[in-house]
């Protein structure tokens, strides 16, 4: 059974349609990216999978269950950009209150509390107050919040934004830990931090499901995206798309080039490619197997 499956789902406010015929279909596993402009519908169709609202039409389920059935209790959790702590109560306190609303009972709840600062490395601040934590650290212990139980559907909205380069890096290898057995909707701007996370990316524009791109797809191996530190960019095109192998050259934006290439040309083609850099003492930022979501999604 899916994980998650939505039929020609729409949702409408009076007259401005929010979402409009909206249908895939989302395993089990691996973390899955959200993106889209702001007013994409994006908040929209996390509250539909969450069951805050219920859609015009069309239909969502997940596990083959209604949003807000009872049945799913305790599997699906939400993490909202805004999300805030209670200033009055400590973590620890917030946590049990949430713990005790799934069912687990006062001994239960502090366990599972514990568990989960634990997770996010956090388990020190539990006697504190959120006031006296840092925003990065308040983000962490509202992630913990929705690991509650461990969830088989969390769904984040923007988990990183506003977080310095640590905290966020804290939150991602949280959530590639945590994948083995909870399965991540990612919502975020943030295009180079979802490549690294997910395998997934579903692309919504105006309301509609514009593209369901796989970032691990079957044709990454045709591409190579390099990123140089300085070249003389008509030349770069010239030069590369003289060999043979070559199928293109796109330059994708400043000193960074898509060069699709037949698949067979394999290794010998990439040592080409270092022996030209060789010749003409041009050094090379990066080069990556495969295109970035980037540019799959707007080329």
């Amino acid at each position: 059974m899916s994980l998650i499956t939505c039929e020609s789902v729409g949702k409408s406010y009076g007259s401005k349609r929010a979402l409009n015929n909206v249908s895939f279909t989302i395993e089990a596993g691996a973390p899955i990216a959200l993106v889209g402009p702001n007013g994409a519908g994006k908040t929209t169709l996390f509250s539909l999978l969450c069951g805050y609202i219920s859609p015009t039409d069309g239909q969502v389920k997940i596990f083959g269950e209604r949003p807000n059935s009872t049945a799913l209790l305790g599997q699906i959790a939400a993490l909202p950009q805004d999300a805030r702590l209670d200033p009055n109560l400590t973590v620890l306190a917030q946590l049990v209150l949430f713990a005790q609303l799934q069912g687990f009972n006062n001994k239960q709840a502090k366990a599972e509390s514990l568990r989960v600062l634990a997770l996010v490395g956090l388990a020190d601040v539990a006697a504190q107050k959120p006031l006296s934590l840092s925003h990065g650290m308040s983000k962490r212990v509202s992630i913990a919040q929705a690991l509650i139980g461990q969830p088989k559907l969390v769904l984040l909205d923007e988990p990183t934004a506003g977080l310095d380069p640590a905290n966020a890096k804290a939150i991602r290898e949280l959530v590639t830990a945590q994948s083995v057995h909870t399965t991540f909707v990612i919502s975020s701007h943030n295009l180079d931090e979802l490549e690294k996370l997910c395998d997934k990316v579903l692309y919504l524009d105006q309301g509609e499901l514009n593209q369901s791109v796989s970032i691990k797809d079957a044709q990454a191996d045709d591409y190579l995206t390099v990123s140089m530190h300085d070249c003389d960019n008509e030349q770069f095109n010239s030069l590369i798309n003289a060999f043979p192998e070559v199928l293109s050259v796109k330059n994708s934006q400043h000193n960074e080039f898509v060069i699709q290439y037949t698949k067979h040309a394999g290794y010998q083609f990439e040592l080409k490619l270092f022996e030209l850099f060789a010749t003409h003492q041009w050094q090379y930022h990066t080069l990556q197997r495969g295109r970035t979501l980037e540019d799959k999604l707007f080329s």
